[in-house]
């Protein structure tokens, strides 16, 4: 018996499994955090199963997303990446992550963790939406667009408003599973409903 699920999800096999068992669950690990962010700022101007398609390459490549190991990387392992076919060989893409791991040191070191710190633009805990279609589904908000200024700040990159919302659905900041997605209203997902 088919489920019904969001709009957006395909019949692609590795679709169905991140919609089902990722998309809009709450994340707090510091290093799926920035693995998230890194694949999201990848994502622009993309299709997100283009992405999906290459997290595995994107794992192998970036030392499975060790944010003190990118950090370090040099000149020599950038031009590495930007001759993997695996990956999206964007440089300014392929260089955002190397900027974005240091700057995630720095937020950790501010924080204690990038959970602690990215977690207040929604007061700790998810924003449960309650969408009828995916039309309805923003591309971004307010929550989003303080975190993106935020980030910025920080010296991040591939960060804007939109990507910043997409990275909020993905790690469950926000569930935006629509009324007629069968994970639309599951216990697994506590939070506060937007007003």
């Amino acid at each position: 018996m088919s489920q019904n699920r969001c709009a957006w999800v395909t019949s692609d096999q590795l679709y169905l499994d991140y919609h089902d068992h990722e998309w809009g669950r709450p994340t707090h690990d510091d290093r799926e955090l920035f693995e998230m962010l890194s694949l999201e700022g990848a994502q622009a101007g993309l299709s997100w199963i283009t992405i999906l398609k290459r997290r595995e390459n994107y794992r192998k490549a970036f030392d499975y997303f060790d944010v003190a190991t990118i950090s370090e990387y040099n000149e020599e392992k950038i031009q590495e990446l930007l001759e993997d076919e695996g990956i999206i060989r964007n440089k300014l893409k392929v260089r955002s992550v190397v900027t974005n791991a240091q700057c995630f040191l720095n937020v950790q070191a501010v924080f204690g963790s990038f959970d602690a710190y990215i977690w207040q633009f929604v007061g700790g805990e998810p924003i449960i939406n309650e969408w009828g279609t995916h039309a309805e589904v923003p591309a971004f908000t307010k929550e989003s667009e303080e975190m993106s200024k935020d980030l910025k700040k920080r010296g991040f990159k591939f960060v804007g408003p939109t990507i910043c919302y997409a990275f909020m659905q993905a790690t469950g900041m926000v569930n935006d599973h629509t009324k007629e997605c069968f994970l639309a209203d599951k216990d697994s997902f506590e939070g506060h409903r937007r007003e």
